[in-house]
């Protein structure tokens, strides 16, 4: 097979040609260009000149060993993954090497399915990390770098790129701004933008949910009362519109309000004063509504539900938040940057999302929003078991929303099953089948992809009358035996 021209460059540094020759057949057969090298130093130098996606290196090597060129490689390259190759007797020199940084070891003799799938999580691996960064980059440019605040709004699709620069052209007038938009879109972020960025922003901001408050309560929630007004008033209460004066109120689901608060808030907006309930003295107040709705609030004018002459009060500066649905390319912005946050909170040491689960969350709908998806990508970190979140992580809807049959990109087994050394190649090989017919929730095909076998070789060792424990039925292991790679 012939390598594209943009195919991932693997680098094979060992001192024996046999090796070299054979590891370049296999890594060649898989489509990816080879640069060979028999000698650390001749491999440092490669390193110097080519852009190298994977080093697959020996451990033992004269002169510049494997384990130094492990270092020299992080310095000069510091993208470039590195794999190494080693004898059994050096395994713990590996493992010692592993936390200088190698993404992980083989151990002789090389099993091709074994050295393939390594190099090619490898590679996955580097692919997520420059993903990671493109998206750490988009962030500083959209504002929300590593320091942004939890409640920063982020986003780059052109419909939500066209409401926040309606909101900033917005902001520093005095004019009321209706936001609307789905329950979950971030319109009291939106509001605190606006706010933020007026003269008004030294002044308080009063949030009031006008949905989640009784309209016995939220009359006097939002003018205030006198003492004695009502039964409980023992004393004096300023309402939000004299708590936000100087400042910015935002009414949150206005198109809930009765039609009695209605207006008396009508009122408000013509004369910038409120009178207390119970009290006779109107109070001047100073203060820049925004007011937000899930309703379509013209219909609610047309079927009586809303007063018309208050719909145009607050209509006046009109912006729409987008649902996710429509900016599905800002999914992924918005999951790094949900992720690194929480991350840090529940101090999980979660670094990424694997390409199948990042496809789900970009195929799924997303009715609730960003508030969704931010608790979809929480659920993920607290459950993830290693440092990509994957999709078994995410929640049943969200799963359902990936494409039928698109295999997850199983985790190193390093992280998920430990063999201690001295462990028969036999039980090896059944612990290893287990473990990947986990990952494959039972999908034999599948697990026989991922391992590079054929898929009667795990029937062959499975055996159905020992309560599913996995046997070679009247035979050693499968797989060939020698000192170099197995490239058959």
């Amino acid at each position: 097979m012939i390598a594209a021209v943009d195919a991932p460059l693997i680098l094979v540094a060992d001192d024996e040609p046999p090796n070299l020759e054979s590891l370049s057949r296999i890594f060649a057969r898989e489509g990816w260009r080879v640069a060979t090298a028999g000698s650390g130093a001749h491999a440092l130098d490669v390193l110097r000149r080519e852009p190298v996606a994977v080093l697959v290196t020996d451990l033992m090597m004269p002169g510049m060993s494997g384990e130094a060129l492990l270092r020299a490689a992080r310095a000069v390259s510091p993208d470039t993954e590195v794999v190494l190759v080693t004898a059994y007797g050096t395994v713990e020199a590996a493992v010692s090497a592993m936390k200088e940084g190698a993404y992980d070891f083989i151990t002789k003799p090389v099993k091709r399915h074994a050295i393939v799938k390594s190099v090619r999580q490898a590679l996955e691996k580097r692919k997520l990390v420059a993903e990671n960064r493109a998206l750490r980059a988009r962030l500083a440019d959209l504002g929300g770098g590593a320091g942004a605040a939890p409640g920063t709004l982020l986003g780059g699709a052109p419909t939500f790129r066209a409401a926040l620069d309606a909101l900033r052209q917005a902001a520093p007038t005095a004019a009321t701004v209706l936001l609307s938009g789905e329950s979950g879109t971030g319109k009291e972020l939106a509001a605190r933008m606006l706010h933020d960025l007026s003269p008004r922003a030294a002044g308080p901001f009063v949030p009031i949910h006008c949905a989640a408050i009784p309209e016995t309560i939220l009359e006097s929630e939002l003018f205030g009362y006198e003492r004695g007004a009502f039964t409980g008033a023992a004393a004096r209460k300023e309402g939000r519109f004299e708590r936000a004066h100087g400042g910015t109120l935002f009414l949150d689901e206005v198109g809930e309000m009765s039609p009695a608060v209605q207006v008396k808030l009508l009122r408000v907006l013509q004369d910038g004063v409120v009178e207390r309930l119970g009290g006779t003295q109107p109070v001047q107040v100073d203060v820049r509504l925004v007011a937000a709705t899930n309703k379509e609030l013209a219909t609610e004018v047309r079927e009586g539900r809303f007063r018309e002459d208050l719909f145009y009060r607050l209509h006046v500066i009109p912006i729409r938040l987008p649902p996710l649905r429509e900016r599905k390319e800002d999914v992924p912005l918005l999951a790094a940057t949900f992720l690194r946050r929480l991350a840090e909170k529940n101090a999980r040491p979660v670094e990424g999302f694997t390409p199948a689960a990042l496809a789900a969350l970009e195929a799924y709908a997303w009715p609730g929003n960003v508030r969704e998806l931010e608790h979809a990508v929480e659920r993920a970190v607290v459950l993830s078991r290693g440092g990509l979140v994957d999709v078994p992580d995410l929640p049943e809807p969200v799963r359902r929303a990936a494409a039928p049959g698109a295999p997850t990109v199983p985790p190193p087994l390093a992280a998920t099953l430990a063999i201690p050394l001295g462990t028969p190649m036999d039980e090896v090989e059944r612990l290893v089948i287990k473990e990947t017919l986990r990952h494959t929730r039972g999908d034999k095909t599948l697990a026989a992809q991922i391992l590079g076998i054929a898929a009667r070789t795990i029937y062959r060792k499975l055996d159905r009358d020992e309560a599913g424990r996995l046997v070679e039925p009247g035979g050693g292991a499968d797989g060939g035996a020698g000192g170099g790679a197995d490239d058959a």
